[in-house]
């Protein structure tokens, strides 16, 4: 409901809150610019000071006015003739014109009503209200994101065009809906919608004597220029008109025989609040808060362009699901947690098979989950992914929390499966964390937890049987993943190690493919990528990706994998028999919870035969000569050091800190968690310092690494589980 919200206002009113941010934004600079030109007045000058030097300019001046930028004007006629000037205070002479500018007078009337008058004022005000409604949908969907308001400003991922969207409005949204809503609040005004709130001033007995010398008057002598808004002069020969004086403070009339202060009229509440909501819209009399705004404002065009791309990458990307009920009229509840749209894929398929049973179904993000609107359900299904280690998919984000905070389990069942690849050491876990959670809140289940691995239509088939069983129909999934858009890769060049040692292995060099413009926008394809990421390969006579961990990155120039020839391999036995010149078809995967991240915190690479890959990528990234230190581990230094000659390189470039080898086929058999054992105290220091551990290889190796860490940071009071958990010790296991 959030997301349709704010999508369909966002793409309905696109060119009119385009055109309302770009001319608010240009009218922002107006107040600023005349704040700077503006002769200000000194401290402590009187108004009465002020009029007198303009009274011996200007004789015949019928008006001072004072500007919230502090910017003073007269206005007098001579001779018949009316003239106008911007005055300087200190001595109350003319030193401008007082014309409008032009340019701005032509913004503004395109900016309240498209040159349209009343018509075009409830043209703009429309667009005012889309506005905010984006601004407010757009905080809840990003709160729905992140996960709450302390991570507001969390680390994005996902495609280039997403991250842009969601960054631009964490800043921008506060100016967006300061300025919709007060310019709601303006046009509501002058449609009269509002009330007036202006106190009544009646015209008061006054002498009938005129002369008072200006400069004496005492209300004049009290009133600071600094709180001046006009100065109105009693027109000439009309004994019984009087001075009007506006200040900050209210309205007063002076008599022009006496000089005597004869009424005066507070500024009512109401009038403060209508011009505190005139200042924060239009940034008059306050220049840098109309700047900050108009800088945000300046963020609409880049959201709609990007929004566009987010909307159709997700028409694209997502499979059109056909009959979707209501939620408050569905039967069965389906809920899908998906990081790249594949779950979605099982979603459509399982919808249609049961709305062909006669089941009645609403399909629908697990972020949106909310058993109060379940009001004929009877199941709820959840497919759910995985995203980096073990964290909630982008489209689950606060699933948790919402079912943490139920006072009770719903009063309908759940089934949950789960989707991702038992080669990753956290196979599932979001799903099994959901789970876990709705053991917790005694919330029943229809089906015993289930896995779908690499998108198995056989797994998912099995479950849907299962299902069927439980629902007392049969019911057969038969699903045909959709692999995300391929490229072709050419190989450039390969090297070939461990033939010797009876592990034959290579490093495979591929010329980067071109990127459309709608890649780099969307980031599809290799337009962005890093390394550490995944490169899935689909090999002849199967319908099951592999995924190699990328040691190269966009910026390198190629894209590379180190592969190793398992005995009957399917996948790396058509890898190493490639020659420069053939071609493969692969697809990119983000593989964000295994990246070095930011910052200048020492990192501790740990690696074992083709887990250097991802490792080599990191340290020639390295650009910013991060300290890393690279322990390595091989069969034999003759045969399987892989990237031996660019490592020398690399630490006479300063990119890697130190390498640390471990040799298990040599005089002295030594593995990677002997050689960190053998730097006990480095890597106690190290950690201490804050380093990062990151560690790639085979489940046995990493399983020694952990048991070796656990030793080395026990005197630190550390264990690896505590690193995880602060996010310094991640793995790459297979």
């Amino acid at each position: 409901m959030i997301r349709a919200l704010h999508r369909w206002p966002g793409l309905l009113a696109l060119a009119l809150v385009t055109l309302l941010a770009l001319s608010g934004a240009a009218l922002s600079v107006f107040p600023a610019a005349e704040r700077l030109a503006a002769p200000q007045a000194e401290a402590g000058l009187t108004v009465a000071t002020l009029a007198e030097r303009i009274l011996a300019v200007y004789p015949g001046v019928e008006q001072i006015r004072r500007a919230p930028s502090g910017q003073i004007t007269a206005y007098w006629f001579d001779q018949g003739a009316p003239g106008a000037a911007v005055i300087d205070p200190a001595t109350g002479a003319g030193v401008g014109s007082a014309d409008p500018n032009q340019t701005e007078r032509w913004l503004t009337s395109l900016h309240r009503s498209l040159f349209l008058d009343d018509t075009g004022r409830l043209v703009m005000a429309a667009g005012a209200a889309a506005m905010l409604v984006l601004a407010l949908s757009g905080t809840a969907l990003v709160l729905r994101r992140m996960g709450g308001w302390r991570r507001w400003f969390a680390p994005l991922r996902g495609p280039l065009a997403g991250q842009l969207h969601v960054k631009i409005a964490r800043v921008a949204v506060l100016g967006l809906l300061l300025s919709s809503a007060t310019a709601l609040w303006m046009t509501a005004s002058t449609f009269g919608l509002l009330p007036d709130g202006a106190a009544a001033l009646a015209m008061p007995e006054v002498s009938g004597q005129t002369g008072a010398e200006i400069a004496r008057m005492p209300a004049l002598e009290a009133t600071p220029v600094a709180e001046l808004r006009a100065l109105n002069f009693p027109y000439p020969g009309d004994a019984t008109d009087v001075f009007t004086l506006k200040t900050d403070q209210g309205t007063g009339y002076l008599d022009q025989g006496t000089g005597a202060l004869v009424g005066w009229a507070d500024l009512s509440g109401w009038e403060r609040v209508s011009e505190t909501i005139y200042m924060l819209h239009t940034g008059q009399g306050a220049a840098a808060l109309g700047l900050l705004l108009g800088l945000m404002a300046l963020g609409v065009p880049m959201m709609g362009a990007t929004g566009m791309l987010i909307w159709l990458a997700g028409r694209r990307g997502r499979p059109r699901i056909r009959g979707n009920q209501p939620a408050g009229r569905a039967e069965t509840i389906l809920l899908v947690g998906s990081e790249g749209g594949s779950t979605w894929g099982f979603a459509a398929t399982l919808h249609a098979a049961l709305t062909a049973a006669g089941h009645s179904v609403h399909v629908a993000p697990m972020s949106a989950f909310a058993p109060g609107s379940y009001a004929r359900a009877k199941r709820v299904i959840v497919l759910a992914a995985t995203y980096g280690n073990g964290d909630a998919p982008a489209s689950a984000k606060g699933f948790l929390d919402r079912l943490a905070a139920l006072d009770s389990a719903p009063g309908m069942p759940l089934a949950v499966l789960g989707f991702g690849d038992r080669s990753f050491a956290d196979y599932c876990a979001f799903a099994q964390a959901v789970v876990m959670a709705a053991r917790a809140k005694g919330w029943a289940e229809l089906l015993p937890f289930e896995t779908v691995d690499r998108q198995s239509p056989q797994d998912f088939a099995r479950w849907g049987r299962a299902l069927g069983e439980v629902l007392g129909a049969p019911l057969e999934l038969a699903h045909q993943p959709v692999l995300p858009a391929t490229q072709i890769l050419t190989l450039i060049s390969r090297r070939d190690y461990g033939v010797e040692v009876q592990a034959p292995t290579a490093i495979l060099r591929f010329a980067l493919p071109k990127a459309t413009l709608w890649q780099r926008l969307t980031g599809a394809g290799f337009a962005r990528f890093h390394a550490g990421d995944l490169i899935g390969i689909l090999p002849e006579g199967s319908p099951v990706p592999r995924l190699y961990s990328l040691a190269s990155a966009r910026r390198d120039g190629f894209v590379e994998i180190v592969v190793k020839r398992q005995p009957g391999g399917l996948c790396s036995g058509q890898l190493t028999a490639l020659e420069p010149g053939d071609t493969i078809t692969a697809f990119l995967r983000p593989n964000p919870g295994f990246q070095p991240g930011k910052g200048r915190a020492p990192l501790i690479l740990i690696g074992a035969g083709t887990g250097i890959g991802p490792l080599a990528g990191f340290v020639r990234g390295n650009a910013r000569h991060r300290p890393i230190h690279l322990v390595f581990g091989m069969r034999h230094p003759d045969s399987d050091f892989l990237y031996g000659e660019e490592i020398a390189g690399w630490q006479r470039e300063g990119l890697l800190t130190r390498l640390v080898t471990a040799v298990s086929r040599g005089k002295r058999p030594l593995y990677v968690q002997d050689a960190l054992r053998g730097e006990a105290a480095e890597v106690a220091r190290l950690i201490g310092d804050g380093a990062r551990v990151m560690v790639c290889g085979g489940r046995g190796m990493a399983a020694g690494v952990a048991e070796a860490l656990a030793e080395i940071l026990a005197p630190l009071g550390l264990t690896p589980a505590a690193l995880k958990a602060e996010g310094r010790y991640v793995e790459d296991v297979y």
